[in-house]
């Protein structure tokens, strides 16, 4: 216990050392780390520090580079903890992202006997059991694993993926650091934004042993080769489960080009993998619900007949079926330029810090959607106006969901290889017939460009909520905060007009509802409707609108209604 008290010790020691050499000395003197190392730990920091370069007044981007030098020099677990970081722009903001894309896993390959035990030992058997050859030299190497190639004994070529030995020690020895440090800076820190520091780490570490569990990954490739069993322009490589553990991953070789390095010289055809990239993308999020959450160039291979393969399902995002349609929503919305139902839906789908007035967040959205007035929606960058939202949301002290913010710097990853193959493909072209497939289940998009669908989308997102906005009242009464301010002594009277208003916005949703439900039958293709004759359709149809219409009418028909209304409330007689 002690020994391990004092490895921590000289580990974190080491860490502010390292710190303080890349110019973060002034930091670690903010979270007063001297009084744990002590006085000759800090003299080491302080000598550190005195060989930096200084620091001093810099853009923000030039503090990014130095921190990401800073963690390739603090090793694997901080290299994935800039990784992780790089794939939440919810969290750092989009320059910090990009530098953090950066980030390379440059380490030395470990032993092929290390290799071959770590195999043995995973398998439960020997090496010359599992596999009829294991190419000594690796093809990828990694902080957390290395890659070589093998043959079974039935003849396939396949990719083993084995575990760096003692890596989940040493990982586990620096998370415990990587607490001490987050609670020093909350001490010190007031204002740490939406994500606590401590909150980053917990993130961090639920992540990194989920990677290192190999068990994750093959089931998300499994999960995915499933769902893509009909989409032959896409192969997912196969898991060998009787090769495969925790700390050892069989999947099928996939031997194929790199997307970065393709052209058109070499017999492929760009703008067609391109849209085999954005169809698999698409149909990815609004069929199956699960996507790729980490496309980048060297996970993306082309095969002859301008085929496209995926790589390392390491960190693969899902989408429950209530995110799926808030999705949609938030496209069509957008396509739409329709600030007040982004901003409901930004703000259903995430978690408020504190109250955020929708009137303030809709404008900011405005002041985004301005910034492309005069554009057409194929020459938006879509990832960039995404990008755009979720910092806003940030902003405004919004916690998305992290499947938002991974789907988000996934989308900027593969926008930017698709435009590198074919700038003039119009991606929105290709992914909204998905998108309104999807919508097909609630409502006719067919009038897509008008009034009508814009405001079915403002009275759904009102719908949805109804019911949260509520639960945040009744939060709030449990905390102390809801307060009442009342004026008037006519306490009676404000409880019936406040059942008024609620018995009127019930029906007035309720009327706004058939008439709308009216139309989209009316605008549906009647062919569809095989179990309904059309006369019988057409009935009701007309029964809805008519109905809706002349609910609307009645409660729009002037204050002798509303006294009337306000009596039967009280208990009187029922309105006429």
């Amino acid at each position: 216990m002690l020994k391990e008290a004092f490895q921590d010790l000289n580990r974190l020691g080491q860490i502010a050392a390292v710190a303080a050499r890349h110019g973060f000395g002034a930091y670690l003197d903010q979270t007063r780390l001297g009084e744990l190392l002590g006085s000759r730990g800090a003299a080491e920091v302080r000598q550190a520090a005195a060989g930096a370069e200084p620091a001093g007044p810099e853009p923000d981007r030039r503090t990014a580079q130095r921190f990401r030098q800073l963690l390739v020099d603090l090793g694997p677990t901080f290299i994935k903890l800039g990784q992780l970081l790089s794939s939440r722009p919810d969290i750092l903001p989009s320059h910090w992202v990009e530098e953090l894309s950066e980030l390379q896993d440059a380490v030395p390959p470990f032993p092929i006997a290390e290799v071959r035990a770590e195999i043995a030992r995973g398998l439960g058997r020997p090496v010359e059991s599992c596999f009829a050859e294991l190419e000594e030299a690796p093809v990828a190497t990694a902080s957390i694993a290395q890659v070589h190639r093998a043959r079974t004994h039935s003849g396939e070529r396949v990719a083993v993926k084995v575990q760096r030995p003692r890596i989940r020690q040493r990982i586990d020895s620096d998370l415990s650091l990587l607490y001490q440090l987050a609670r020093l800076v909350e001490a010190v820190v007031e204002e740490t934004g939406v994500y606590t520091p401590t909150g980053i780490v917990e993130e961090f570490e639920r992540a990194i042993h989920e990677e290192l569990d190999f068990g994750n990954e093959a089931q998300n490739a499994r999960a995915m080769a499933e769902t893509s069993r009909d989409r032959p322009f896409l192969l997912i490589p196969r898991v060998y489960d009787d090769l495969s553990c925790e700390t050892v991953l069989t999947l099928e070789y996939v031997d194929g080009v790199k997307v970065s390095e393709i052209t058109a010289a070499g017999g492929y055809d760009l703008e067609q993998v391109a849209r085999n990239i954005i169809e698999a993308a698409f149909r990815q999020l609004f069929e199956d619900g699960l996507f790729h959450g980490d496309p980048h160039p060297g996970n993306v291979l082309v095969l002859p007949g301008n085929r496209v393969a995926l790589l390392d399902f390491g960190l693969v995002g899902r989408l429950s079926r209530r995110m799926q349609e808030a999705l949609v929503t938030l496209i069509m919305a957008t396509a739409l330029r329709d600030p007040e139902t982004v901003a409901r839906v930004l703000n259903r789908i995430g978690v408020a810090e504190e109250h955020t007035p929708i009137t303030a967040f809709r404008a900011d959205i405005q002041a985004i959607f301005d910034r492309y007035l005069g554009l057409k929606l194929e020459d938006i960058h879509t990832s960039t106006l995404a990008r755009d939202l979720l910092d806003l949301a940030v902003k405004h002290r919004i916690r998305v969901p992290k499947e938002w913010a991974v789907l988000s710097k996934a989308s900027v990853t593969l926008e930017g290889i698709v435009r590198g193959l074919y700038p003039k493909l119009d991606i929105l072209e290709v992914g909204l017939p998905y998108a309104k497939e999807l919508l097909f289940s609630r409502f006719n998009p067919s009038d897509a460009s008008g009034t009508m669908m814009k405001s079915f989308l403002k009275l759904q997102t009102l719908a949805e909520d109804v019911p949260a906005q509520l639960q945040q009242i009744l939060v709030d009464l449990e905390s102390g905060k809801f307060r009442v301010n009342v004026r008037s002594p006519e306490l009676d009277r404000i409880a019936t007009n406040v059942r008024m208003l609620g018995l009127t916005l019930f029906l007035g949703l309720v009327a706004s509802g058939l008439t709308l439900g009216g139309l989209v039958v009316f605008a549906r293709d009647f062919a569809g409707w095989r179990f309904l004759p059309f006369l019988g359709a057409a009935a009701l149809a007309v029964a809805g609108t008519l109905f809706g219409v002349g609910l609307a009418l009645y409660l729009l028909s002037g204050p002798r209604k509303k006294i009337r209304l306000r009596r039967f409330l009280r208990g009187g007689d029922p309105p006429a």
